[in-house]
């Protein structure tokens, strides 16, 4: 059952929840609301509410150890600061 809610908040935060809320196709009721769930989920065991299509990009990307990325960018890092 959907209840009114009636929020004060600062003119800045709203606005820019709204631009969010619209790139994210979704609205700012939802967006509370998904946000006030996870604030109070106390199932640890609960699985999450993961979209199709989240869902179906899980495991696309292969990550490179820590260690590696680290040192990738430290690489990188030297050569556009120090030139080397």
């Amino acid at each position: 059952m959907n209840t009114k809610l009636t929020l004060k908040l600062d003119k800045a935060v709203i606005q820019k929840a709204k631009v969010f809320a619209k790139e994210n196709k979704v609205s700012l009721s939802a967006l509370v609301e998904n946000y006030f769930e996870s604030l109070t989920n106390t199932d640890d065991n609960k699985e999450l509410n993961i979209s199709p299509a989240v869902r179906a990009l899980s495991g696309v990307l292969k990550i490179k150890a820590r260690r590696e990325t680290d040192e990738i960018r430290d690489e990188y890092l030297m050569e556009k600061y120090l030139g080397e």
